[in-house]
């Protein structure tokens, strides 16, 4: 699978998840220990922002970890519209080329890695809100096999920098999503 041809639809999703979050779900508790919903909706509007950025290659701006997105009036719809826009960066062969950053760091690492960080935010953390939401994440089966073949190269390095918790044991013939949940860190069976 392509990850590449496959962030458009993973943004959609994600700002489709977003977009039916009620505004007094925002309190409440997500897959992921100490984080609620507005910590996880404001984590991902941060993180998927700065990932247009670093497919532009252009340095990072705009607010920090402890902005308030959520604050602000239309905050889903403006989501909805970064999410196309970073998707729509992506999309440009000269993205993958080099190293990029999402954090402002000059020398960076490779972009298709990058890349897949972004990826996978859409997918585990659109995850996180549709289950903190008690919602369907009704994500397209190839972004789910994408997501699958990005993570497992790279699951081990994502705990060793504390973006995922440890492995929770999956059957080998759950459905693919369920591994992937189990592979980041996450109990595919979780109700809030």
């Amino acid at each position: 699978m392509d990850v590449r041809s496959r962030m458009r639809p993973a943004a959609d999703a994600a700002a489709r998840i977003v977009l039916e979050i009620p505004q007094d779900r925002l309190s409440d508790p997500t897959p992921c220990p100490g984080w609620d919903v507005r910590a996880m909706v404001n984590h991902l509007i941060l993180w998927n922002a700065r990932g247009e950025t670093a497919a532009r290659k252009e340095p990072t701006t705009g607010p920090g970890e402890d902005h308030d997105f959520t604050a602000e009036p239309g905050w889903a719809e403006r989501f909805e519209e970064q999410a196309r826009r970073t998707a729509d960066a992506w999309s440009d062969p000269a993205a993958w080329e080099g190293n990029t950053s999402l954090t402002g760091n000059k020398e960076g690492m490779p972009a298709a890695f990058i890349a897949g960080i972004v990826f996978g935010e859409c997918v585990v953390h659109g995850w996180d809100l549709a289950a903190a939401t008690g919602r369907d994440p009704a994500f397209p089966p190839e972004v789910v096999e994408a997501a699958w073949e990005q993570l497992v190269p790279t699951a081990e390095m994502s705990r060793e920098y504390g973006a995922f918790g440890p492995e929770i044991p999956v059957p080998e013939d759950a459905p693919l999503l369920d591994r992937l949940l189990g592979l980041a860190g996450r109990d595919p069976h979780w109700k809030p």
